[in-house]
Protein backbone atom coordinates (compact mmCIF):
# COMPACT_ATOMS: atom_id res chain seq x y z
CA UNK A 1 0.00 0.00 0.00
CA UNK A 2 1.25 3.50 -0.81
CA UNK A 3 2.04 5.81 2.08
CA UNK A 4 -0.55 8.24 0.72
CA UNK A 5 -3.24 5.54 0.90
CA UNK A 6 -2.22 4.78 4.49
CA UNK A 7 -2.62 8.48 5.33
CA UNK A 8 -6.14 8.62 3.89
CA UNK A 9 -7.11 5.48 5.79
CA UNK A 10 -5.60 6.73 9.05
CA UNK A 11 -7.46 10.05 8.80
CA UNK A 12 -10.75 8.22 8.31
CA UNK A 13 -9.94 5.94 11.24
CA UNK A 14 -9.12 9.00 13.35
CA UNK A 15 -12.44 10.59 12.42
CA UNK A 16 -14.28 7.40 13.44
CA UNK A 17 -12.29 7.20 16.69
CA UNK A 18 -12.97 10.82 17.64
CA UNK A 19 -16.65 10.55 16.67
CA UNK A 20 -17.02 7.72 19.18
CA UNK A 21 -15.68 9.72 22.14
CA UNK A 22 -17.88 11.26 24.79
CA UNK A 23 -17.75 14.95 25.69
CA UNK A 24 -15.69 14.10 28.79
CA UNK A 25 -13.28 11.98 26.74
CA UNK A 26 -12.79 14.80 24.23
CA UNK A 27 -11.76 17.02 27.14
CA UNK A 28 -9.27 14.44 28.44
CA UNK A 29 -5.54 15.32 28.17
CA UNK A 30 -3.80 13.38 25.42
CA UNK A 31 -0.20 12.17 25.46
CA UNK A 32 0.66 15.26 23.40
CA UNK A 33 1.59 17.72 26.14
CA UNK A 34 -0.90 20.53 26.60
CA UNK A 35 -3.47 19.20 24.15
CA UNK A 36 -6.80 17.50 24.84
CA UNK A 37 -8.40 15.02 22.45
CA UNK A 38 -10.43 17.92 21.02
CA UNK A 39 -7.21 19.87 20.46
CA UNK A 40 -5.75 16.92 18.57
CA UNK A 41 -8.80 16.88 16.32
CA UNK A 42 -8.16 20.57 15.64
CA UNK A 43 -4.49 19.88 14.88
CA UNK A 44 -5.30 17.04 12.49
CA UNK A 45 -7.46 19.31 10.31
CA UNK A 46 -5.31 22.45 10.56
CA UNK A 47 -3.09 21.65 7.56
CA UNK A 48 -5.56 19.79 5.33
CA UNK A 49 -6.32 22.87 3.23
CA UNK A 50 -3.60 25.27 2.07
CA UNK A 51 -1.17 23.46 4.34
CA UNK A 52 2.05 24.42 2.61
CA UNK A 53 0.94 28.05 2.36
CA UNK A 54 0.29 28.07 6.11
CA UNK A 55 3.69 26.53 6.77
CA UNK A 56 5.58 29.05 4.66
CA UNK A 57 3.68 31.97 6.21
CA UNK A 58 4.24 30.52 9.67
CA UNK A 59 7.95 30.05 9.05
CA UNK A 60 8.24 33.67 7.92
CA UNK A 61 6.17 35.02 10.84
CA UNK A 62 7.82 33.01 13.64
CA UNK A 63 11.41 32.57 12.49
CA UNK A 64 10.76 28.90 11.66
CA UNK A 65 9.32 28.15 15.10
CA UNK A 66 7.14 25.27 13.90
CA UNK A 67 5.99 24.44 17.44
CA UNK A 68 4.55 27.93 17.66
CA UNK A 69 2.94 27.57 14.23
CA UNK A 70 1.28 24.30 15.31
CA UNK A 71 0.06 25.76 18.60
CA UNK A 72 -1.34 28.89 16.94
CA UNK A 73 -3.20 26.98 14.25
CA UNK A 74 -4.48 24.39 16.72
CA UNK A 75 -5.86 27.08 19.04
CA UNK A 76 -7.59 28.73 16.10
CA UNK A 77 -9.21 25.54 14.87
CA UNK A 78 -10.04 24.37 18.40
CA UNK A 79 -12.61 27.18 18.61
CA UNK A 80 -14.79 25.00 16.37
CA UNK A 81 -16.98 22.28 17.76
CA UNK A 82 -15.73 18.70 17.82
CA UNK A 83 -18.45 17.56 15.39
CA UNK A 84 -17.37 20.24 12.91
CA UNK A 85 -13.71 19.23 13.18
CA UNK A 86 -14.50 15.52 12.79
CA UNK A 87 -16.59 16.28 9.71
CA UNK A 88 -13.74 18.31 8.20
CA UNK A 89 -11.27 15.52 8.92
CA UNK A 90 -13.49 12.98 7.21
CA UNK A 91 -14.32 15.17 4.19
CA UNK A 92 -10.70 16.18 3.63
CA UNK A 93 -9.08 12.82 4.41
CA UNK A 94 -7.69 12.63 0.87
CA UNK A 95 -5.75 15.91 1.19
CA UNK A 96 -2.33 15.65 -0.48
CA UNK A 97 -0.70 18.38 1.60
CA UNK A 98 2.84 17.41 2.58
CA UNK A 99 5.76 18.95 4.43
CA UNK A 100 7.69 20.87 1.71
CA UNK A 101 10.34 18.67 0.09
CA UNK A 102 9.73 15.88 2.63
CA UNK A 103 6.94 13.86 1.05
CA UNK A 104 4.36 11.69 2.74
CA UNK A 105 6.41 9.88 5.41
CA UNK A 106 6.32 12.71 8.01
CA UNK A 107 2.57 13.15 7.48
CA UNK A 108 1.92 9.48 8.24
CA UNK A 109 4.35 9.58 11.19
CA UNK A 110 2.43 12.51 12.67
CA UNK A 111 -0.94 10.77 12.34
CA UNK A 112 0.40 7.50 13.80
CA UNK A 113 1.78 9.35 16.83
CA UNK A 114 -1.51 11.16 17.39
CA UNK A 115 -3.50 7.94 17.08
CA UNK A 116 -1.44 6.62 19.97
CA UNK A 117 -1.77 9.96 21.80
CA UNK A 118 -5.55 9.49 21.77
CA UNK A 119 -6.02 5.77 22.28
CA UNK A 120 -3.50 5.04 24.99
CA UNK A 121 -4.77 7.45 27.69
CA UNK A 122 -8.33 6.32 27.01
CA UNK A 123 -7.47 2.61 26.97
CA UNK A 124 -8.90 2.10 23.48
CA UNK A 125 -7.18 -0.93 21.93
CA UNK A 126 -6.04 -1.25 18.34
CA UNK A 127 -3.39 -3.33 16.63
CA UNK A 128 -1.59 -0.73 14.55
CA UNK A 129 -0.30 -1.96 11.21
CA UNK A 130 3.37 -2.87 11.48
CA UNK A 131 3.93 -1.28 8.07
CA UNK A 132 2.59 2.07 9.29
CA UNK A 133 4.55 1.93 12.51
CA UNK A 134 7.67 1.14 10.48
CA UNK A 135 7.25 4.27 8.34
CA UNK A 136 6.96 6.37 11.52
CA UNK A 137 9.92 4.62 13.16
CA UNK A 138 12.13 4.97 10.11
CA UNK A 139 11.24 8.61 9.55
CA UNK A 140 11.91 9.63 13.15
CA UNK A 141 15.13 7.62 13.37
CA UNK A 142 16.67 8.51 10.02
CA UNK A 143 15.95 12.10 9.01
CA UNK A 144 12.90 13.61 10.72
CA UNK A 145 11.34 16.73 9.25
CA UNK A 146 11.88 19.94 11.30
CA UNK A 147 8.28 19.88 12.55
CA UNK A 148 9.12 17.02 14.92
CA UNK A 149 11.77 19.15 16.69
CA UNK A 150 13.86 16.13 17.68
CA UNK A 151 17.16 17.99 17.71
CA UNK A 152 19.84 15.61 19.03
CA UNK A 153 17.36 13.58 21.08
CA UNK A 154 18.23 10.27 19.41
CA UNK A 155 21.93 10.88 18.81
CA UNK A 156 24.17 8.07 20.06
CA UNK A 157 21.29 5.72 20.76
CA UNK A 158 20.51 2.30 19.34
CA UNK A 159 16.75 1.95 18.89
CA UNK A 160 15.50 -1.64 18.91
CA UNK A 161 11.89 -2.74 18.38
CA UNK A 162 11.92 -6.27 19.78
CA UNK A 163 8.50 -7.30 18.47
CA UNK A 164 9.25 -6.16 14.92
CA UNK A 165 12.97 -6.86 14.61
CA UNK A 166 13.88 -3.25 13.77
CA UNK A 167 17.28 -1.88 14.74
CA UNK A 168 18.62 1.61 14.05
CA UNK A 169 21.66 3.53 15.23
CA UNK A 170 24.61 2.72 17.48
CA UNK A 171 25.35 3.39 21.12
CA UNK A 172 23.34 3.04 24.31
CA UNK A 173 20.35 0.76 23.72
CA UNK A 174 16.68 1.75 23.97
CA UNK A 175 14.52 -1.29 23.34
CA UNK A 176 10.95 -2.50 23.63
CA UNK A 177 7.82 -3.00 21.55
CA UNK A 178 7.36 -0.79 18.49
CA UNK A 179 4.43 1.30 19.80
CA UNK A 180 6.09 2.65 22.98
CA UNK A 181 9.41 2.94 21.16
CA UNK A 182 7.90 5.17 18.45
CA UNK A 183 6.11 7.21 21.13
CA UNK A 184 9.34 7.76 23.06
CA UNK A 185 11.18 8.70 19.88
CA UNK A 186 8.41 11.22 19.26
CA UNK A 187 8.92 12.82 22.69
CA UNK A 188 6.28 11.07 24.83
CA UNK A 189 8.11 10.45 28.09
CA UNK A 190 5.30 8.30 29.53
CA UNK A 191 6.28 5.53 27.09
CA UNK A 192 9.77 5.26 28.60
CA UNK A 193 8.45 3.11 31.45
CA UNK A 194 7.74 0.37 28.89
CA UNK A 195 11.28 0.41 27.48
CA UNK A 196 14.56 -1.05 28.72
CA UNK A 197 18.26 -0.56 28.08
CA UNK A 198 21.09 1.72 29.18
CA UNK A 199 19.89 4.36 26.73
CA UNK A 200 16.54 4.88 28.48
CA UNK A 201 17.93 7.19 31.22
CA UNK A 202 19.78 9.13 28.51
CA UNK A 203 16.63 9.61 26.47
CA UNK A 204 14.60 10.49 29.58
CA UNK A 205 17.09 13.18 30.58
CA UNK A 206 17.07 14.61 27.05
CA UNK A 207 13.28 14.78 27.02
CA UNK A 208 13.14 16.43 30.44
CA UNK A 209 15.84 18.99 29.68
CA UNK A 210 14.91 19.79 26.08
CA UNK A 211 15.30 23.46 25.17
CA UNK A 212 14.01 25.30 22.14
CA UNK A 213 16.44 25.94 19.33
CA UNK A 214 17.53 29.47 18.53
CA UNK A 215 15.99 31.12 15.44
CA UNK A 216 19.16 30.62 13.38
CA UNK A 217 19.18 26.91 14.25
CA UNK A 218 15.51 26.53 13.34
CA UNK A 219 15.98 28.27 10.01
CA UNK A 220 19.03 26.12 9.35
CA UNK A 221 16.96 22.96 9.87
CA UNK A 222 14.26 24.13 7.48
CA UNK A 223 16.74 25.26 4.83
CA UNK A 224 18.60 21.97 5.26
CA UNK A 225 15.50 20.03 4.21
CA UNK A 226 14.84 22.35 1.27
CA UNK A 227 18.44 22.09 0.05
CA UNK A 228 19.05 18.44 0.96
CA UNK A 229 15.73 16.58 1.24
CA UNK A 230 15.43 12.92 2.20
CA UNK A 231 16.28 10.46 -0.59
CA UNK A 232 13.59 9.88 -3.25
CA UNK A 233 12.49 6.53 -1.83
CA UNK A 234 11.54 8.33 1.40
CA UNK A 235 9.64 11.02 -0.47
CA UNK A 236 7.74 8.84 -2.93
CA UNK A 237 4.09 7.93 -2.71
CA UNK A 238 4.99 4.30 -2.17
CA UNK A 239 5.67 2.77 1.19
CA UNK A 240 9.34 2.11 1.81
CA UNK A 241 10.18 -1.56 2.14
CA UNK A 242 11.12 -3.27 5.37
CA UNK A 243 14.80 -3.69 5.99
Amino acid sequence: MRVYDMIVDERRRAADLLAGLTVDQLRTPSLCTGWTMHDLAAHLVSFLRFGQVKLYLGIAATGADLDRVNVTLTRWYAKRGSDTLIGQLRRNASSRTTIPRSGYDPVLADIVLHDLDIRRPLGIPRILSEERLWVAYQHLAAKPSPGFALGGRLRGLRLVADDAGWDHGTGAVVRGDAEPLVLAMGGRSSALDELTGDGVPVLRERLESATKMRPAQRLGKVLGVLVSPPPPDRRSRRAVGHG
